[in-house]
């Protein structure tokens, strides 16, 4: 999983995708015609073994939450606003760095000095600052601008078949898409690596681009299998495979793909589950509506912790997505399903 440790390890927050489209691009540019779109996303036309019947788009999204500086106090601390969803549960003294090398952390009280109501409850974003050790706005400054961006600094760390690390959402379906394009497909089909899926931009101008008849989006998804959550609540499980959602907050999936997202499951024996909780979103909202409509489907890999700097997924779980993502292009573009 080297390649997945280097993707995830790149900074990427949404706006800011350079070093991972740079590396993506690298990866995929001897297998597919590569072209960057105005907003940033990499299109890419992959050549197959045969011609495609229909037209397929799969995107994965290179970007990650983060923090972008919006002001610098006379004191050298930093005003932030959190790029994407970031809950400020998970960002209390944890520790950030800048593209250029610049270390923080998020500043806290310390619980000694918590009133019996702050303990209670965790601190608006307002009230937050991100430390870089400096004493004045000209040593802040000298090192950070408004408009830089930080990301969760935590190292990428895997455990038997379980990794540790920020970013998971979305660069394991990177990492499958890359993967899906260096297997030497059957067919031809598109491939798109998508930028600023996490402020709700996402895949359009490329699907615009395309023009697909079918999409299929790989990501990830929340997970909620742990300890003190109702069974009903949990969502979909780490290590039971590729997460086939039938509605989320911004879709409505076609029932029929959906169906035959199950059916290939089980018939390339394939590890799948459906995320059983309406829940978030991600680019197939965009991707369906673009044109005259696309019909779409997503395929995600569970993930604990999701948006924080120590995201929880299994490796055969991003296997699973990549297998069964494979299997509904090859099938869509072949014409087989219509």
């Amino acid at each position: 999983m080297e390649q997945l440790k280097a993707l995830c390890e790149l900074h990427g927050v949404s706006g800011r995708e350079e070093a991972v489209r740079s590396y993506i691009i690298e990866k995929i540019k001897d297998k597919a015609e590569v072209k960057v779109d105005a907003l940033g996303s990499i299109i890419a036309k992959v050549k197959g073994k045969k011609r495609a019947v229909k037209k397929v788009m799969a995107d994965a999204h290179m970007d990650e939450v983060g923090f972008i500086v919006t002001y610098i106090t006379s004191g050298g601390m930093l005003k932030f606003t959190a790029v994407g969803s970031i809950s400020e549960s998970v960002m209390l003294a944890r520790r950030v760095v800048f593209s250029n090398g610049t270390v923080g952390v998020i500043s806290t009280k310390p619980v000694h000095m918590l009133s019996a109501d702050e303990k209670s409850k965790f601190p608006e974003e307002e009230a937050l600052y991100i430390d870089i050790g400096a004493k004045s706005f000209e040593e802040a400054s000298a090192k950070v601008g408004l408009g830089d961006c930080a990301v969760f600094d935590e190292p990428y760390e895997q455990l038997g078949d379980l990794v540790i690390s920020k970013a998971l959402d979305d660069r394991v379906g990177c990492w499958g898409l890359v993967d899906i394009i260096n297997s030497d497909p059957e067919y031809d089909f598109y491939a798109v690596f998508s930028v600023m899926e996490e402020i709700g931009h996402g895949a359009r101008t490329a699907t615009f681009a395309v023009d697909p008849d079918y999409a299929v989006v790989l990501e990830s998804t929340t997970a909620a299998d742990i300890a003190g959550v109702p069974d009903d609540k949990k969502v979909c499980y780490v290590g039971k495979g590729a997460a086939a959602l039938f509605m989320d907050r911004g879709t409505l999936y076609n029932k029929d793909l959906f169906d035959k997202v199950l059916e290939t499951a089980k018939e390339k024996n394939i590890p799948c589950q459906v995320k059983s909780y309406v829940s978030g979103g991600n680019n197939a909202a965009g991707i369906h509506q673009t044109g005259d409509g696309v019909k779409t489907i997503t395929l995600s890999v569970p993930c604990r912790y999701i948006h924080s700097a120590s995201c929880v997924a299994s490796v055969s779980d991003v296997k699973a997505v990549r297998d069964l993502a494979k299997a509904m292009i090859m099938k869509m573009a072949s014409g087989e399903i219509e």
